[in-house]
């Protein structure tokens, strides 16, 4: 998740389970899929073991489904560059809000006062 702080700058906000924890919970449910009597009913119990929230879960089973291309959707390496896109394009109209006016003041500057 992303937020702005007070000065502009973008910053993300820290997770609470790393990379690993997320691949693990989410093979588990992909594994033992067909050992519960729903879909809902595997995501809930392997959330209640590893302690965390069935919801979350959820979404990423979606994504990782996204990522390997069993269904449509935006990848995460996708989203991080569209992230890191609009990040660059931010970046790049402040310096050219920053040289309109600089150019402006230099051009007023080196105007001849008038008679």
């Amino acid at each position: 998740m992303m937020r702005t702080s007070l000065i502009g700058k973008v910053a993300v906000m820290p997770s609470k389970y790393d990379e690993q924890t997320r691949a693990k919970a989410v093979r588990l449910v992909q594994d033992h899929r067909a050992d519960y009597a729903s879909e809902w009913e595997a995501i809930t119990t392997v959330s209640g073991r590893l302690a965390m929230n069935a919801e979350t879960l959820r979404k990423w089973l979606r994504q990782a489904e996204v990522d390997t291309g069993q269904t449509e959707g935006v990848t995460s390496a996708a989203t991080k560059e569209i992230r890191e896109l609009k990040r660059r394009n931010a970046e790049l109209e402040r310096t050219v809000e920053i040289l309109r006016a600089a150019t402006s003041f230099f051009v007023r500057e080196s105007d001849p006062p008038p008679r």
